[in-house]
């Protein structure tokens, strides 16, 4: 199926605005979308339940429906505001949904997709959302017939979904960015671990930063035993590491996250800054863009973290561009009280073979805690003697 031809099926259906945060099976689509030439107003919120905020304020503004685009990782962020606000029970604002199905069962996945896969069809019944599920096979009479459904549905001040399979968009002219940084992330990560200690805990962002500090420390060290690769739940690391920290208050906690994460939570910024915690430094790898989705940009290109943090009041923060910067940085924070924050821009470069975790997510968790255990006897030891 080609994108074009759903965008301009959309904009026949009387929708002119479309938001969401970009996903991997709806590549295709959102490549179309943003070479799309039509009348569709375009937003890239910060996640998805904003997304559907946005379609409310759009539907106020003028009575036409918008139409909100996620991975269906996303569902959970949405499901305040369709519930408290969109539902009929309440204003009864009408939404189509179209969701990219990571996880569908039966498709072997990464382990993050898996549960929320198993349950994506559950979630919309739950919703009392009726949906629609389309995939390679799906033809466009039938595609027809699916949107007219949709828009009745619609009509009466409800919400539709479309669940989008793997592979159901045809290839599109692939959307290119460039936003003119020169620093590659993946030598920033591999300067981040040569320049901390092994006995700091990392926790890592789900996306590309998680697999290449993977590569990077067991190129370096032999093992990655001291990062908690947070594959899943974007947004959250920071608060992980925050939680660590406040335990492991004898180890340094070294937050290694993104700016497409960092932006769809960022109230954690004011938390951790309010919290306070001496042993925390975040570092913020930052392209500009949801770069393992297709490399859109994130709708916040001039975000400034390191000012934001300052703002928020974390006591130390530096932008950074280069190498030599970078080290200086991280040479300079282990003399800082935290919380302290790194903000590396990187470009949008990444290796085409880049691999992914060996062991299961719950092998690796039993690695990092065990590391954790490790050196904790260690240091009760040494206080002992």
């Amino acid at each position: 199926m080609k994108a074009d031809r759903l965008l301009k099926a959309l904009e026949e259906m009387g929708i002119d605005t479309i938001t969401g945060v970009p996903d991997s099976t709806l590549k295709q689509f959102c490549d179309g979308l943003q070479n799309y030439q039509g009348n569709l107003k375009h937003y890239v919120p910060v996640n998805e339940g904003a997304a559907v905020g946005l379609a409310i304020g759009s539907y106020l503004a003028d009575g036409k429906p918008a139409c909100v685009y996620m991975q269906n990782s996303g569902i959970g962020n949405t499901v305040n505001p369709i519930a408290s606000l969109a539902n009929r029970d309440v204003y009864g604002v009408p939404i189509l949904f179209i969701v990219g199905w990571r996880g569908e069962p039966g498709v072997k996945d990464e382990p993050q997709h898996v549960f929320q896969g198993k349950i994506t069809c559950e979630l919309f019944d739950v919703l009392t959302i009726p949906y629609s599920v389309i995939d390679k096979e799906t033809t466009w009479e039938e595609m027809e017939e699916i949107l007219e459904k949709a828009a009745e549905v619609l009509a009466n001040g409800d919400q539709y979904a479309i669940i989008v399979k793997k592979g159901t968009f045809d290839k599109d002219v692939p959307f290119t960015w460039e936003n003119g940084n020169e620093l590659n992330r993946e030598e920033a990560l591999a300067a981040i671990l040569k320049d901390t200690q092994k006995d700091d805990l990392i926790v890592s962002t789900t996306g590309r930063i998680s697999r290449e500090l993977y590569e990077q420390s067991n190129s370096i060290y032999g093992n990655h035993d001291n990062i908690f690769m947070t594959v899943g739940g974007m947004g959250h690391a920071s608060m992980i590491a925050f939680g660590l920290a406040k335990k492991r208050t004898d180890r340094r906690v070294i937050c290694v996250d993104g700016d497409g994460a960092a932006l769809m939570h960022l109230g954690a910024l004011a938390f951790i800054a309010s919290q306070a915690p001496e042993n925390y430094l975040h570092i913020i790898i930052n392209n500009q863009a949801h770069e393992s989705v297709g490399a859109m940009p994130t709708g916040c290109q001039k975000t400034d973290f390191s000012q934001l943090a300052k703002d928020a009041g974390y006591t130390w923060t530096r932008q950074v561009k280069n190498l030599d910067q970078l080290h200086d940085a991280l040479r300079e924070t282990v003399l800082k009280r935290g919380p302290v924050m790194i903000e590396v821009l990187v470009s949008l470069d990444s290796r085409a073979d880049l691999g992914r975790p060996k062991e299961s997510a719950k092998e690796n968790k039993e690695a990092f805690m065990k590391d954790v255990e490790i050196c904790r006897n260690a240091k009760n030891r040494e206080e002992d003697h």
